[in-house]
């Protein structure tokens, strides 16, 4: 019994040892080098775009809002009264200066000048009659044949009828000008506006609303304001220039700007706003400007050379001020604060931060943080290049 017991321990013991010997081949294979466990897969790059900063002449330019005005204004009134029988244009429609406009019924002026004339003539006969009166009144005086109470009252009525010679002649002219205002011509070239009036309306003399108002818009006005602290600086550049350059266009459409030229600064700044009025003059040939009408200014003052312009939208905006993500050679990224200027043709001038010859990130800046590794992508707009 004794023996059997024996032999039945001796084999868990070998059960045991065996069970051992298998867990350490497993370990010792799995140290040794088995099957290769999968890496992590590395994560890529960020995509961006980019850009370099350049060094390049820029304007120096002063921006502000301003409003289209017209060159010159028109109401146009009739200064007699009648009868509109005749209009020779249309609404909305280009005139010329001298150009038929209205006509008002001239038939009563005619009348009322035929009127003056006639009595101009009935004067004219009685004066002649009282010269040679006060002619022969004289020769009778000198002989003694009339008394010169008599030689007086000759003379006197003599000169009575000149002077109403002269009050008839007045009258036959303003007769003959009221009958040249019965045409109404236009005073300027440029466009008419709503017509107030149409053929068959009784027209008023100086009536308090035109009959139509005509706009001057070739040339046309620009007129802004700049802040007064701005005026040292355009008075000096226009001493050196002779001229400044003014471009003006509507929000948001570059492409529709027109140019033209300084011509107007108000003699006072007003003491409310800081502020002091200028106007450009602009030729209008294309009549891209409107009065009435909102736009953008810019006034160039002079050119800036070597200066630091990246595009805009590779600048940030941050609690800290403005900066942007300069890519390194290994392809990370960092930031650098810069002092941003303005903005000009979708470029900002950089005053200080950058020297003109870094790569920065222009779109895609939403994922990056200071040394995020990062991706060019391929097929960069112009202006845009990519680095490897």
């Amino acid at each position: 019994m004794r023996t059997r017991l024996s032999t039945i321990a001796s084999g868990r013991l070998c059960g045991l040892a065996m069970a051992a010997a298998l867990v350490l081949v497993v370990a010792l294979t799995a140290c040794s080098g088995g099957p290769p466990v999968p890496a992590a897969p590395v994560p890529p790059g960020v995509p961006v775009l980019v850009a370099r900063a350049v060094r390049t002449t820029v304007p120096q330019q002063l921006h502000a809002i301003g409003t289209v005005e017209a060159y010159s204004t028109v109401g146009v009134k009739s200064q007699v009264g009648g009868e509109l029988i005749g209009v020779h244009f249309h609404e909305g429609q280009e005139v010329t200066k001298g150009q038929l406009l209205f006509t008002i019924d001239p038939r009563p002026f005619e009348a009322a000048l035929a009127q003056a004339r006639a009595n101009l003539a009935k004067t004219q006969a009685q004066a002649e009659l009282a010269e040679a009166d006060a002619r022969r009144w004289e020769m009778m005086y000198k002989v003694h044949a009339a008394s010169a109470q008599q030689y007086d009252q000759a003379n006197s009525t003599a000169a009575a009828l000149r002077a109403n010679i002269a009050a008839d002649q007045a009258a036959v002219q303003s007769a003959e000008l009221n009958l040249q205002y019965t045409r109404i011509y236009s005073p300027l070239d440029g466009r008419a506006g709503n017509l107030n009036l149409n053929a068959g309306n009784i027209v008023k003399a100086n009536a308090d609303s035109p009959m139509v108002v005509i706009n001057q818009i070739k040339p046309i006005y620009v007129q802004f304001a700049l802040p007064e602290r701005d005026l040292p600086e355009i008075r000096r550049r226009l001493e050196i220039d002779r001229t400044l350059t003014v471009i003006a266009n509507p929000p948001n459409q570059p492409e529709e700007s027109s140019t033209g030229v300084l011509t107007f600064i108000d003699n006072t700044v007003d003491p409310t706003t800081g502020t002091i009025n200028f106007k450009g003059t602009f030729p209008n040939q294309d009549e891209r400007l409107w009065p009435g009408e909102f736009v953008d200014v810019t006034v160039t003052l002079a050119q800036r050379p070597d200066t630091v312009v990246v595009p805009a939208q590779a600048v940030q905006s941050g609690q800290q001020g403005s900066y942007v993500f300069i890519v390194e050679p290994n392809m990370t990224v960092k930031t650098r604060a810069v002092k941003a200027g303005a903005t000009l043709d979708g470029r900002t001038i950089i005053e200080s931060g950058l020297d003109g010859d870094e790569t920065v990130v222009t779109d895609g800046q939403m994922m990056l943080v200071p040394g995020a590794k990062v991706r060019i992508k391929q097929g960069l707009a112009g202006g845009q290049g990519a680095v490897s």
